[in-house]
């Protein structure tokens, strides 16, 4: 039969030590935010990352969201609102690409690199300039 009182009239009993972290650990802002940038690097990943620091990868997915959250509320100074992006007509359309950024459109076809440089009439120059390509190409 089996009694209570059997452990104590024994010799040694087995004692478990664990170490490692404990439970609730304080993590200041210096170090949640060195973690959170060694998960944005390139090709990191939070489980790696979240293993190597001894934490759980949803607790460093938290940290980050909170990261984003501070830099989003820091870069605003009044309350978030939602906002439009303004509708164009299409005849302003190129006015308002020419307008966006003057930039070089470079084509490679058929052996051909054509450089159209920003302009008064962007989209019938690139135009006029594709239709004289693809005509010498269709000669050749």
């Amino acid at each position: 039969m089996f009694d209570v009182s059997d452990d104590t009239k024994g010799g040694f009993r087995r004692i478990e030590v664990l170490t490692g972290p404990g439970r609730r650990r304080r993590w200041s802002a210096e170090d949640k935010t060195r973690i959170v940038a060694e998960t944005l690097a390139p090709g990191a990943r939070v489980s790696e990352v979240a293993r190597r620091w001894q934490l759980s990868s949803q607790q460093v997915f938290g940290w980050r969201r909170a990261a984003r959250l501070a830099a989003t509320t820091a870069t605003t100074p009044g309350p978030i609102t939602a906002g439009f992006v303004p509708i164009v007509a299409e005849a302003n359309l190129v006015a308002a690409v020419a307008q966006a950024a003057a930039s070089v459109i470079e084509v490679r076809l058929a052996g051909a690199v054509v450089r159209v440089v920003s302009g008064v009439d962007d989209a019938a120059q690139l135009t006029a300039v594709l239709r004289a390509v693809r005509a010498s190409v269709s000669k050749s």
